[in-house]
C-alpha cells in the first residue's frame, strides 16, 4: 500500500473498535482454544510485557517490521515477533514501554515514532506473560540497528502482504501445547509467523481492512 494513501486512513483506524479474541481465535488451532476456554484470566497474575507493531514508508510503500529473536533458553527462542520486552518499574506507562525497548531492541528513537492506539492485550500461557500491543507509525524511512544480544535478524514485511489473503497459510508445527499440530500463520519469504505475534497482527490486518 502506498504510504501516502495509507497515511489518510489513520484518522478512521484510531477511531475504529478492536474486535480482540474474535481476531485472535482465527490463529489459535483447536487445541489452544480450548486451553483459553479452562483458562480463568481474571485470577491470573501474569508478567506483563509492551510490543510496538510499527509501520513506516521505504520506496513510498507502507511496511511493517518485525524481529527474529536470538536463540536461548525460553519458550520464545529464535521465534519471530515484535520489538518489545517486559514492562520495568522505571517505566512511565505501558506505551512508555513498547517506545523504550523498541529502542534497545531495534535502535528507533521514540521522537520518531507517532503511537497511533492501543490494541487488545493477550495472554501467553507458556511464558505467563500478558501482552499489550501499540500500533504506531513513523513518517520517514527507517534504519534499523538491531541490539545483538536479542535480535538475530530485521524482517521487513510490506503492509500489501499482511492485507493478502493468500499470505495466511497452516503450518504443522510442534508448539509448547502439541506435537506436530496444524498452525495458522502468516507465510512472508521464508518466515512463519504465529503464536501470539499472529494473533496480534490479524487484528491489525482485520481493523485496517475494515476502514479501506
Amino acid at each position: 500500500m502506498n504510504f501516502d494513501a495509507f497515511l489518510k486512513y489513520l484518522p478512521k483506524i484510531a477511531k475504529e473498535n478492536l474486535i480482540g479474541e474474535e481476531a485472535h481465535e482465527k490463529m489459535m488451532p483447536a487445541a489452544r482454544i480450548a486451553i483459553f476456554k479452562n483458562l480463568n484470566l481474571d485470577k491470573i497474575v501474569a508478567r506483563k510485557a509492551c510490543v510496538l507493531m510499527l509501520l513506516y514508508p521505504k520506496n513510498n510503500e507502507t511496511y511493517l517490521v518485525l524481529i527474529l529473536r536470538n536463540s536461548y533458553k525460553g519458550v520464545h527462542s529464535s521465534q519471530i515477533g515484535f520489538p518489545g520486552g517486559k514492562v520495568e518499574d522505571s517505566d512511565l506507562s505501558l506505551e512508555d514501554t513498547a517506545l523504550r525497548e523498541t529502542f534497545e531492541e531495534i535502535g528507533i528513537d521514540r521522537k520518531r515514532i507517532t503511537v497511533l492506539k492501543p490494541f487488545t492485550e493477550i495472554y501467553i500461557p507458556p511464558s505467563n506473560f500478558k501482552v499489550y500491543p501499540f500500533l504506531g507509525y513513523s513518517q520517514e524511512e527507517l534504519t534499523f540497528v538491531p541490539d545483538s544480544r536479542e535480535v538475530s535478524g530485521i524482517i521487513e514485511m510490506p503492509l500489501s502482504v499482511l492485507l493478502d489473503e493468500k499470505t495466511l497459510v497452516t503450518k504443522t508445527l510442534s508448539t509448547s501445547y502439541m506435537e506436530e499440530v496444524g498452525v495458522p500463520s502468516f507465510k512472508f519469504k521464508d518466515y512463519y509467523i504465529w503464536g501470539a505475534t499472529s494473533q496480534m497482527l490479524n487484528e491489525l490486518k482485520e481493523v485496517i481492512k475494515k476502514v479501506l
